[in-house]
């Protein structure tokens, strides 16, 4: 039990501080703000959901599917931090867009809580390729022995639960946390969030291009 216990406070902690549920629930009461409160809720347990799957397969799955399509975590930092700079410079810098957006979507909500549920709300907004690299890190480290190896499981596992709890409470509340402070506040949080997003999916691209480069340099055979 003590073994679970210390894996559940390894990952918790380190899956909460990179996926920030209370931060990623301005921008999804932003993307949601033309869906009627059921709609919300629906697509809260969704995204938590698909969360909980993204951040289960990279944790026990994730190094060997990169491995088994070649993929490096370079590369997998480099694309996803990419998206999400992408997807946060949107937010940012084009608010007539996305309203515009949100309008085209209002006709055919049940079809738009589909279509964005996975993409681009879980991934890359709520679970994207920094929570993908930290999971995938993690379960690198597990044990091989038995017993240690299912402690491992259920403490790591446990920590993706709670992480999905969090996830379903935050954005199925962002609503009415975002009625409390006013809109005024609101949009300005949200603009920060997108800023703060906008910097880490720069972080991410930048460590992954560290990557590469030190694969580059050790590769590099030494001069006799």
């Amino acid at each position: 039990m003590s073994s679970a216990v210390a894996a559940f406070l390894l990952a918790f902690p380190a899956l909460f501080s990179i996926v920030n549920p209370a931060g990623g629930a301005f921008i999804f009461n932003e993307v949601t703000s033309d869906l009627t409160r059921a709609e919300r809720i629906r697509l809260a347990g969704k995204v938590a959901f698909f969360s909980l799957l993204v951040m289960l397969a990279s944790l026990w799955g994730g190094a060997y599917i990169m491995n088994f399509f070649g993929i490096s975590l370079g590369a997998l930092r480099i694309a996803g931090g990419a998206v999400v700079a992408l997807r946060a410079w949107d937010l940012l810098s084009a608010p007539e867009r996305q309203e515009a957006r949100k309008q085209e979507q209002a006709g055919s909500s049940g079809r738009a809580i589909e279509d964005i549920a996975f993409f681009p709300l879980t991934l890359p907004f709520t679970t994207g390729p920094g929570t993908i690299s930290v999971a995938v890190a993690l379960g690198a480290n597990r044990p091989t022995s038995g017993d240690r190896l299912l402690a491992f499981f259920i403490g790591m596992t446990g920590a993706a639960l709670a992480i999905a709890l969090c996830i379903w409470v935050a954005y199925r509340s962002a609503d009415r946390v975002a009625a409390l402070i006013g809109a005024s506040a609101r949009r300005t949080i949200a603009r920060l969030t997108a800023f703060l997003l906008l910097c880490i999916g720069t972080q991410i691209m930048i460590n992954g291009l560290v990557d590469v480069v030190a694969t580059m340099f050790q590769a590099q055979p030494v001069p006799g």
